[in-house]
């Protein structure tokens, strides 16, 4: 019983913050060491450590009959593993897996769950044994390579740690949330990283990018295609922190008569083939994958999902992309290589690190297998030791045993033997004594003898041990080579920049929306909408009470409708996210982040290889790329800087050679486009230069077509002979010629 004391009462006051405090540090401990994190050294999690133990004791090889599943989960629940029995099943049936794990270690019969997501059978019915992949793991266990602790009664004992011969962390990866933590590694091959470890004995100090000639990324149990650039790729396992694009492999099959068909035979890991199939057909239903008719699955064994496009027309790639997109038929893979370090130090390791731990554990689990070894080679030799002793003196050793009361301690005295050698004499059966006995005894002597110099040998030099460790490691590269069934690599690693369809971005914004004819409508209060087809007679437009029609702009549900504010910014807008034309729309400042005292100078189609020219009311200005001004966030981009009261003004296309700028002076200044700079952000230049007032309007024309304008009556006046108005950029300019319009606008000319 405790010492401790109650008060009266039996009420004893304690500190809240510290209760909680040690409560939850132990669970959090708890979490981190004994469920959620694996060990850097043979990659398992306690739940699958124990599992394996467990079919081991009983007797569970490859080569043996299997066990019910609910046999071997009560042995791990009984006397390793004190958690739910679902919980230890869950664990165990992803160990037989093969599309959860890439090597699985556990040889599952009955149902065990598939990829589309359905659950296994109850353990009463699935029975399992270990695979050989397991065995590797466990290797060597009873020769003292691991440290043995008691269980959570006393009553049993269970390794901390398995010998683990394979690179287990890498190669089947791992999963889990701690707390404050979490770790997420995906499989890798086995031959590639026995490749890099055989480099690593060679070279302690190989840098992870030699590495990453070996191992060329994750290995995923389900295929696939990882789409990554080659940076990304070696920061991650740098740092051991990251992440991979995985595609679904894919092929396009013809179906006669000028028809195809593509086919996805492999999907990215961890995602469920009837979730993906059902997202795909709710986007058809709701008309979000317009290039793609229909999905089936004809899968049997193998993955096969057949994509119908909605014409022989759609190019396969781009019909891919959009589904890349949308679906899971691309996803992110985590890479976070959070591990317990010495059993008991969570560390986020890089590649190198880990290949460094377990090489340093293999060696370790040598070491201890060899003294280990010499220990029974000692014993052994002893024995035989005594056992000559007896053959040279068989008729003494008979009368001993005969005649003395205490033999055991006369055949010590007699001949100088140890305890163990004269219990072994006295344990020998008659059938031994015939004379081939001699002979074979000291054969087996030399032999151990030998073995025993060899072993010390290896004890004693570093070299020898990384040595056998290396031919360890060969083995078992050689085992599961790209040449076999199992260590084929199943995963295609492509460059960023190799994979195709990459640069189908725009392409694939305007597959997506169905291009149809609209009208889009700005009112003079900034109400915004777009009516279906494009609208000649605009006189029929409805508009709210004092309101009125500011623009019309006829264009395609795919364009872009770019807007320029008198504060120097760009908005954009997407024509097929417009409000319709039923009611009047919706107000502008909803979409875009335009101040109360702003208002929009023009609007207009995104082309995005012209040029435009922006000026303010003080006629300074630039030209800017068209494709530079876009900009799908609310608050736009700001292009031209005005300071106020000065006001962005005029933003035309610049498509000539030659400007027209006038001021509200009715002053005309004509100059070459060269002298404008080419900017993306900026006050520019001075165009003109006026005593007062500011910019009316301007015009870029070519010089061999002449000046034109607009009068009030919807004439058109044409200019050729200009020597009179030309000049350099930023003059004053002359008064504008007989029949130019009183609003100082040279009006709009198609």
């Amino acid at each position: 019983m405790s010492d401790h004391v109650l008060p009266e009462g039996g009420v004893e006051p304690i500190d809240l913050k510290s209760a909680l405090e040690e409560r939850y540090l132990s669970y959090a401990l708890s979490t981190i060491m004994h469920r959620a994190l694996p060990d850097v050294r043979d990659g398992l999690k306690p739940v699958h450590r124990r599992l394996l133990y467990a079919m081991r004791l009983l007797k569970l090889d490859p080569d043996a009959g299997f066990k019910k599943c609910a046999r071997v989960v009560g042995d791990v629940m009984g006397k390793f593993h004190p958690h739910g029995d679902q919980a230890i099943y869950d664990a165990m049936v992803r160990l037989a897996q093969d599309f959860s794990v890439r090597y699985p270690l556990v040889d599952g019969q009955g149902n065990f769950g598939n990829i589309d997501g359905d659950s296994a059978a109850a353990m009463r019915y699935t029975e399992a044994r270990l695979t050989e992949v397991a065995q590797l793991l466990l290797e060597g266990i009873d020769e003292d390579a691991v440290d043995f602790r008691e269980t959570y009664d006393g009553e049993e004992r269970e390794p901390v740690v398995l010998p683990g011969a394979l690179p287990n962390l890498l190669a089947n990866g791992s999963a889990g949330i701690a707390v404050g933590m979490a770790t997420n590694i995906p499989p890798h091959n086995a031959a590639e990283l026995c490749e890099a470890a055989l480099h690593l004995i060679k070279h302690p100090n190989a840098r992870v990018e030699k590495l990453l000639d070996m191992v060329k990324g994750p290995d995923l149990p389900t295929g696939g295609t990882i789409v990554d650039g080659r940076e990304a790729i070696t920061e991650a396992y740098r740092t051991g922190r990251g992440s991979f694009r995985v595609r679904a492999k894919w092929e396009k099959e013809d179906t006669g008569r000028g028809t195809w068909a593509i086919v996805v035979t492999e999907i990215p890991y961890q995602v469920q083939k009837s979730r993906l199939i059902e997202r795909i057909a709710e986007l058809l239903t709701s008309r979000k994958l317009p290039l793609l008719a229909d999905v089936r699955d004809e899968s049997t064994e193998d993955v096969r999902v057949v994509l119908e496009p909605r014409s022989r027309t759609v190019e396969p790639e781009l019909l891919m992309a959009s589904l890349f997109r949308l679906t899971d038929l691309e996803a992110k893979i985590p890479l976070n290589m959070n591990v317990l370090t010495d059993g008991r130090v969570p560390r986020v390791l890089g590649l190198v690190e880990v290949l460094r731990h377990w090489l340093d554990h293999r060696r370790e689990v040598l070491l201890r297998r060899t003294h280990h070894r010499l220990g029974k080679i000692a014993h052994r030799l002893e024995v035989l030791g005594g056992y000559l002793i007896a053959y040279l003196n068989l008729d003494e050793v008979i009368r001993i045993i005969r005649e003395e009361d205490e033999p055991k301690q006369e055949l010590m005295r007699t001949f100088s033997l140890s305890d163990v050698q004269a219990e072994a004499i006295l344990n020998m059966r008659l059938r031994s004594l015939r004379k081939l006995e001699e002979m074979e005894i000291r054969t087996e002597h030399d032999r151990l003898s030998a073995e025993q110099v060899e072993l010390q040998e290896l004890v004693a030099s570093e070299d020898r041990q990384w040595r056998r460790v290396g031919e360890e490691v060969r083995s078992i590269r050689d085992r599961f080579g790209p040449g076999t069934e199992l260590g084929r690599r199943r995963t295609v690693i492509l460059d960023e920049a190799e994979a195709p369809f990459s640069e189908l971005a725009a392409e694939l914004k305007e597959a997506l929306i169905e291009k149809e004819p609209v009208t889009v409508i700005l009112s003079e209060k900034g109400w915004i909408r777009a009516l279906k087809g494009h609208v000649a007679d605009l006189s029929s437009v409805a508009f709210k009470t004092g309101d009125s029609l500011k623009f019309a702009i006829r264009c395609q549900t795919t364009d872009k409708i770019l807007l320029f504010a008198t504060d120097g910014r760009f908005f954009t807008l997407g024509a097929d996210k417009l409000p319709g034309g039923r009611g009047h729309g919706e107000p502008l400042r909803l979409m875009v982040d335009l101040g109360e005292s702003q208002d929009i100078v023009t609007a207009f189609v995104h082309e995005p290889k012209r040029k435009l020219i922006v000026v303010a009311t003080d006629g300074r200005g630039f030209v800017v790329p068209e494709k530079e001004v876009v900009a799908m966030k609310r608050t736009g981009r700001q292009v031209l800087n005005v300071t106020a009261p000065d006001e962005a003004k005029i933003c035309a296309p610049a498509a000539g050679d030659t400007v027209a700028v006038v001021g509200e002076n009715r002053k005309l200044l004509v100059f070459p486009l060269a002298q404008v700079p080419e900017m993306t952000r900026g006050k520019g230049v001075r165009l003109q230069r006026y005593k007062d007032g500011g910019l009316a309007d301007l015009k870029v024309f070519r010089s061999e077509d002449g000046l034109t304008w607009l009068d009030s009556s919807g004439r058109t006046w044409t200019v050729s002979d200009l020597v009179e108005w030309r000049g350099d950029r930023a003059q004053a300019g002359r008064m504008a010629p007989k029949g130019f319009p009183r609003t100082n606008r040279f009006g709009a000319k198609e």
